[in-house]
């Protein structure tokens, strides 16, 4: 039952814009994983587990690719954030604390639980501090905890609760079958590339250095990534050689940002269409107005999570008197109204109010 790479890329496609070539990483990993886990005891040739580490700016989609695939698999999924974790003893939350999370998400079905996908973001939060003689207990300490779960061991984790004590029952659950995807955003590792692949020298006729001040020059360094540049980054080896599949996400253009807005089944536009239909009016937005707010996103360098906020700044003044004007029928959003002008209102006659569905009953 498990799907091909080419079907779980299809499906992804639905819900995530861009970023092709990660979602070929990302299926292909995800196929031979739970590949392995089908095969059971494999006494003769044991496959190793496809970790995998994304590297993305923010709003790049490396949460919601995660989300989505384990929606689209029927998996468990936990989400954790590196920057809440810290060595066990310390304030904090333990690194178990995932797997426990991903217990909760799976019903407490340990053998469930077993065959999910943990997602660690932030990961570039807890590099190695430099030039510290104090215990990094939030740092390289984190990043030794996870090896034991990364590669695969079992451990007693408490049932309904984050912390170990005397009146929370445990479960012991092995996460040698539980795929670890890690992400973050590693601001600055193009520059430690940059340092290792730079052959600049000085004098007339030599070669200009290259300028770090566009996204494609950084996007370029970014897909020379070596282990090497992530130790001098901060990650320890150990953690690097069990994250063995990386994959660099593009930073969305405006193009891209256009069809993140209209084009996946739960797109922004789709949403807030569905709002105003829900009070019986009309919201039309032009294409110059869709291209003006992904202008606007780009130059916050927020990503396709910034969108929303975009959206939502030019409809709050229209979604505050729709439900008390009922001769409003239809809204329509151009690139005036995104640079600050008014949207265009179009009334006629009183619309029937939407009911609630405490009402409707």
């Amino acid at each position: 039952s498990i799907p091909a790479p080419h079907k779980i890329k299809e499906q992804l496609d639905q819900y995530v814009i861009g970023q092709e070539y990660a979602k070929k990483v990302i299926s292909v990993a995800v196929y031979n994983h739970y590949k392995r886990v089908a095969t059971g005891t494999m006494d003769e040739i044991e496959i190793e587990k496809s970790n995998i580490l994304m590297i993305g700016p923010t709003g790049s989609g490396k949460t919601y690719l995660v989300k989505t695939l384990a929606k689209l698999l029927d998996v468990p999924l936990a989400i954790a954030d590196a920057t809440s974790l810290t060595e066990a003893g310390y304030i904090g939350d333990d690194i178990e604390s995932v797997v426990s999370k991903l217990l909760a998400a799976a019903g407490n079905d340990v053998e469930k639980a077993e065959k999910g996908i943990i997602f660690i973001d932030e990961i570039d939060k807890i590099a190695k501090k430099k030039n510290t003689n104090s215990r990094d207990v939030s740092g390289e300490s984190v990043q030794q905890g996870m090896l034991k779960l990364l590669e695969g061991a079992e451990v007693e984790v408490p049932v309904g609760a984050n912390s170990k004590n005397a009146m929370v029952p445990l479960a012991t659950v092995n996460t040698r079958n539980i795929l670890f995807i890690c992400g973050g955003a590693f601001d600055g590792l193009e520059k430690l590339i940059q340092k290792r692949t730079d052959n600049a020298s000085m004098g007339f006729g030599s070669q200009l250095r290259t300028t770090l001040d566009k996204d494609e020059t950084r996007q370029k360094l970014l897909k020379n990534v070596e282990p090497d540049d992530l130790v001098k980054f901060g990650l320890i080896p150990e953690l690097i050689g069990r994250l063995p599949v990386v994959t660099v996400l593009d930073p969305l253009d405006e193009e891209a940002l256009v069809r993140v807005l209209t084009e996946p089944k739960n797109s922004i536009v789709r949403q807030y269409k569905e709002l105003l239909h829900l009070d019986n009016a009309e919201l039309v937005f032009t294409d110059a107005a869709l291209h003006a707010i992904a202008k606007k996103t780009v130059e916050r360098k927020s990503g396709a999570r910034g969108l929303r906020s975009v959206v939502e700044e030019l409809l709050i003044p229209i979604m505050y008197d729709i439900p008390s004007d009922a001769t409003i029928t239809k809204v329509t959003i151009d690139a005036d109204t995104v640079e600050g002008g008014q949207p265009h209102i179009e009334h006629g006659a009183m619309r029937p109010r939407y009911k609630s569905l405490t009402e409707q009953q």
